[in-house]
């Protein structure tokens, strides 16, 4: 069958294999030839491991100096009569064969990574292939759901709270600009996302690694976050996803007094903005975005994931003898996004910005571009004309 891209709002509903396999060899080309990790961890498990920043960190992790072998926890779904499967599934087949051929292992587990049976089955794995302990857990997990137990589920919202706040969007279907008003989050709506988004979940299953004995000594965590400059406050930092953020933040404190039981450390690292599956559903930070890109690739400083991790690892979290946070010891990957310079200019195109210029004054080609990599279409060497064969595809397995 021909796979072509199917889009419904900001949510791709198709994803090319081929596609995939060629995104992951371009992040696997880029961390060899980086600045390389040195004194890396060789034993690591990524939590959300299939797509965006996970995948990028356990590439990195592997092929960028390290030679770390993985287990990936992630929730995808393969081939079968509702479709072709999702992009993480694809990422997870070609990442795992790349991998194996440098002599490196990569274990999958696609499962919920709230739920106990994939904590057991991350135990069973650390005890097989990691002689029982992992030197690096990354917390990772970009979902909306999150298991209570007894059929019942905690959901994130993405909202303001107190007052309502206006945004826009871009609808990737329709590549038209969409003006939303957003009413405030109720109280259950702030508790589901920090129950969701927050660091209990990180916590507890750093937890349940320390009470199986399954960290190493020098084992070290860090979290994926976000916070943004001053101009995303209202819809992002302020809101129920920031208040999210904040208690993530302050979990890694929590945990980095527990680790030094271990001579471990716990870390959260703020990226910067980018084009992720979670990203685009944020009203307001799509014409961010727009005016970022714009900004950060005229200046020579534009990073996707990819880069970002690299740099993470190479530079921040084992490039020197003690890892540079800031004042609330958060690792600012946002470093370059945050240059007064960049933010100057930045808001000088959102100032401008409209539902009629957004195309020409921000990186609009770009951004889209992005989204289309995150589901394997936009590359210019696959031949999206050529039939793929699903029962082949069927047979391959993570």
């Amino acid at each position: 069958m021909i796979i072509e891209p199917i889009i419904s709002g900001v949510v791709a509903k198709s994803a090319h294999p081929e596609g995939c396999k060629k995104a992951v060899d371009d992040q696997i080309a880029y961390v060899k030839s980086a600045n390389p990790i040195k004194n890396g961890p060789k034993r690591v498990l990524i939590l959300g491991a299939s797509s965006g920043f996970g995948l990028a960190a356990r590439i990195a992790l592997t092929f960028g100096g390290a030679d770390a072998d993985t287990i990936g926890v992630s929730f995808e779904r393969g081939p079968s009569e509702k479709g072709v499967g999702s992009a993480g599934w694809y990422n997870n087949i070609y990442f795992k064969q790349r991998a194996n051929q440098a002599g490196r292992r990569a274990i999958n587990i696609v499962g919920d990574a709230f739920s106990q049976d994939v904590r057991e089955q991350v135990i069973e794995a650390i005890e097989t292939y990691f002689e029982g302990e992992v030197d690096l857990v990354i917390y990772s997990l970009a979902t909306g759901v999150r298991p209570k137990g007894d059929g019942e589920f905690w959901r994130s919202a993405i909202k303001p709270i107190g007052e309502a706040v206006s945004g826009a969007s871009i609808n990737l279907e329709t590549q038209q600009w969409e003006n939303k008003l957003l009413e405030p989050a109720t109280d259950e709506e702030i508790e589901g996302t920090l129950k969701v988004m927050g660091g209990e979940d990180w916590e507890s299953w750093i937890d349940t690694l320390v009470n199986s004995d399954s960290v190493a000594n020098g084992f070290k965590t860090v979290a994926l976050s976000y916070v943004g400059p001053e101009i995303t406050h209202p819809i992002y930092l302020d809101g129920t996803l920031g208040r999210a953020k904040v208690d993530l933040h302050q979990t890694s404190h929590a945990l980095n007094l527990e680790l030094s039981n271990f001579d471990g450390n716990a870390y959260a690292a703020v990226c910067k903005a980018l084009v992720t599956k979670a990203s685009v559903f944020i009203p307001g930070l799509t014409p961010y975005l727009l005016a970022l890109y714009q900004t950060m690739k005229e200046q020579g400083t534009h990073e996707e994931c990819i880069q970002q991790m690299q740099r993470l690892f190479s530079s921040k979290l084992y490039g020197s003898e003690t890892v540079p946070v800031d004042g609330e010891r958060l690792i600012r990957m946002d470093d370059w996004e945050l240059q007064p310079e960049v933010q100057a200019k930045v808001t000088m195109l959102l100032d401008q910005m409209n539902e009629s210029n957004f195309k020409q004054l921000g990186d609009f080609e770009g951004f889209q571009q992005a989204f289309l990599n995150l589901n394997g279409f936009g590359f210019d060497e696959v031949d999206y004309s050529s039939p793929v064969d699903i029962e082949a595809l069927s047979r391959l397995k993570p």
